[in-house]
């Protein structure tokens, strides 16, 4: 009786030993790998595509230069070592033996006629920007039929369900007297093909057939479909490539690649089991880590089709509830996920490795390469604003590290993020301190080690993306009629001075509200804090290039607004150490000012700490003069306003303690009211002259 309780406990004890042992590997692999999550389809009848470039950067490259097209080529990231490492291939010199994993002399040892074209270089990288802009081309075509998810440079999604729907009510494909040719070379899987057959007539028969259900139907459409997009984008562009069309994105990926290249391929839901079967597991996407490895140590599942002798709830015991399910989904073929929308990238990034000896090994070689890293991200990042109008929140600093003088050299270099501020010379400022935080815990010390590692990669990136909120604009929307005249030949101070584009910056601290606008001088610097509000939103593009419409005129935004008038203005500017006292007085104020209006804030920094005289809306206005440090002056006009250049459409859109006062206004012979909102703050005030004369 005993030994049998004995021996109870010790198999009780075992399995809780064997489910521990589980568990614990399960949240290893969760650590290191991001595990995949399982999603119902909102509809098997889903029509979507995979859109594949072949060998994307050989072709860019063969249009800039025809005489390549025909030819064995390839694109080499150049560097030193041995002749660069090969990014694309082209298919005559994968016929030679070329792959893309050789280096530029491997390559030249296997087809010694093969064309080795550079990758652009800029800032001592690769720059790609060629490559981005030629894959915008393709995306801005394939758009046009349905919902556009761009994957990177060379693969986009497409849901084509909501055009195939229309195509199917209006012109379905069993009506079709004459059938594109390029959709008569489409590969069906399981299309019975007898040796002797018209291939192309039995393609033609599958697209027309009347007795298919809804799915193949809606599938055949959108076969028509994507055929006719990748003409479009061949005329277009002089781009081929190569697709899948399946009802998800998981079978849609998979048949993009069996037929290449500038083919088709379509997934009826009749042929997914025989597809998955013999798919080698570690080739699925996610599963190519410790997850696909685990499954095939753990359960001995090498294909697709192995996991189909596990049961939901097996899988479910090994990996979880979500995990376990997901992979029950993916060996059926089913997958939820969504094609999302998005023409434009989540992040920027910018990044180099630095393989054998040209690894970096002390921190002014970090620096050196993180400045030229962070311009090119910063340069992203301000087309992004000014193209796009979308602003990034997140910086993260990636590295690759390892300790010369220890055998451990499983530590992995930490990642490191902080809020993103707009310049260059800021993001590498943040930069290189996040390099040093993730340096001082990659050794576990509070100090930073100046020697004893190698850095074998660097990145930095740009995260969080939002769009500008549309509700932001400059304060010269409020003015009809009024637009900034200063030009460049009235703003400059001495010889040089100038608005920088690339200095606004913005952060997402207590002053994220405010922008600052760099004016730089030989001797000098000043900074003119510009304020805007929209509601605790971010700023907007216009605040940000409101300054200068090429990203260098010299025109101060809400400071200096121009207008057409007779009037001279001159404006008295202290010298600049008093401005510098100015800018930390509005600096401590924000706090305090925080929540208000920030226009507020603007004409409560003139009438308290400047000269600057206003006039008001009945009486004339006042020469003012900027004078500076080194004795010269600037004369340059003022905006004044009138009751009649106010543009009652943009009313609703001041602040409400606004609204009241300039619509009385606008109603004759009537004196201005008072906001009633008991703020003691009247608009008429600061327009008004602020001085006693």
């Amino acid at each position: 009786m005993h030994g049998w309780r004995n021996g109870l406990g010790v198999f009780n004890g075992l399995a809780r030993l064997h489910l521990k042992s589980q568990s614990s590997e399960l949240r290893s692999m969760q650590k290191g790998d991001e595990m995949p999550v399982a999603r119902r389809e909102s509809s098997d009848s889903r029509v979507i595509a995979h859109i594949d470039m072949d060998c994307f950067y050989v072709q860019v490259e063969q249009r800039k230069r025809p005489e390549l097209k025909g030819q064995p080529a390839a694109v080499v990231q150049y560097n030193s070592w041995k002749g660069g490492g090969l990014i694309a291939v082209s298919y005559e010199a994968r016929k030679y033996g070329v792959k893309r994993s050789m280096r530029g002399y491997e390559a030249k040892e296997v087809c010694p006629i093969i064309q080795l074209v550079q990758v652009p270089v800029a800032r001592g990288k690769a720059d790609l920007n060629a490559y981005r802009e030629a894959g915008s081309e393709v995306v801005s075509i394939l758009a046009r039929r349905g919902r556009c998810e761009r994957a990177s440079i060379d693969e986009v999604y497409l849901d084509l369900t909501e055009a195939a729907e229309t195509m199917l009510a209006a012109a379905p494909p069993d009506s079709l007297e004459i059938v594109n040719e390029e959709a008569l070379r489409s590969h069906i899987l399981g299309l019975n093909q007898e040796d002797n057959s018209d291939v192309k007539e039995n393609v033609r028969k599958w697209i027309c057939r009347s007795s298919a259900d809804r799915r193949d139907k809606l599938l055949a459409c959108g076969v028509l479909i994507v055929a006719d997009l990748r003409m479009q984008v061949l005329q277009d562009t002089q781009f081929t490539c190569s697709a899948g069309i399946a009802h998800n994105k998981m079978l849609a990926k998979l048949a993009s690649a069996m037929n290449k290249p500038a083919q088709q391929t379509a997934v009826p839901f009749s042929s997914v089991k025989g597809l998955l079967a013999s798919f080698p597991i570690k080739k699925m996407k996610q599963l190519g880590g410790k997850l696909g490895s685990s499954l095939q140590t753990d359960l001995c599942v090498n294909t697709v089709g192995d996991l189909w002798q596990f049961s939901q709830e097996k899988l479910q015991e090994h990996y979880g509830i979500n995990t376990g399910t997901w992979l029950w989904n993916i060996a059926r073929g089913i997958n939820g996920d969504e094609v999302e929308g998005r023409l434009l990238p989540k992040s920027h990034g910018s990044g180099k490795t630095f393989p054998g000896p040209s690894a970096l090994k002390n921190l002014s070689s970090v620096q050196h390469w993180l400045n030229g890293l962070c311009e090119e991200l910063s340069e992203r990042l301000q087309s992004d604003l000014e193209h796009n109008r979308r602003i990034a929140r997140t910086l993260t600093l990636h590295a690759h590290a390892y300790k010369t003088n220890s055998s451990d050299q499983q530590v992995k270099f930490p990642s490191k993020s902080c809020s993103l501020r707009y310049g260059s010379p800021k993001i590498q400022e943040d930069a290189m301190n996040l390099f040093q935080a993730g340096l001082r815990e990659f050794y576990g010390s509070s100090n930073v080690i100046q020697h004893g590692w190698r850095i074998t990669g660097l990145s930095v990136s740009a995260s969080k993306i939002v769009a500008v909120p549309s509700g932001t604009c400059p304060i010269t929307k409020y003015f009809q009629g009024q637009q900034p005249t200063c030009s460049s030949s009235k703003l400059l101070v001495g010889d040089c001075t100038e608005v920088a584009y690339s200095s606004v910056s913005f952060s997402e601290d207590e002053d994220a509200d405010k922008i600052h606008t760099t004016i730089s001088n030989e001797d000098s610097s000043i900074q003119v804090p510009s304020y805007y509000q929209s509601d605790g939103a971010d700023v907007s593009k216009e605040a940000a290039t409101a300054t200068s419409t090429s990203g260098r005129e010299s025109c101060l935004e809400s400071n200096l607004i121009g207008s057409p008038s007779t009037m001279s203005n001159e404006l008295s500017c202290e010298p600049k150490p008093d401005l510098h006292t100015l800018d930390r007085q509005v600096r401590k104020k924000s706090s305090v000012d925080k929540g208000k209006s920030s226009i507020l804030n603007f004409f409560r920094r003139v009438n308290s700490n400047s000269p600057l005289q206003m006039h008001n809306p009945a009486g004339g206005t006042q020469d003012h003069t900027l004078s500076h440090s080194d004795g010269s002056r600037l004369e340059t006009e003022l905006w004044h306003y009138k009751v009649d250049d106010i543009d009652p459409s943009v009313i609703d859109e001041l602040p409400p303690e606004f609204q009241e006062e300039i619509r009385a206004w606008l109603r004759p012979h009537k004196r201005p009211n008072t906001v009633k909102s008991g703020s003691n703050v009247s608009i008429a005030s600061f327009f008004s002259s602020t001085s006693t004369p």
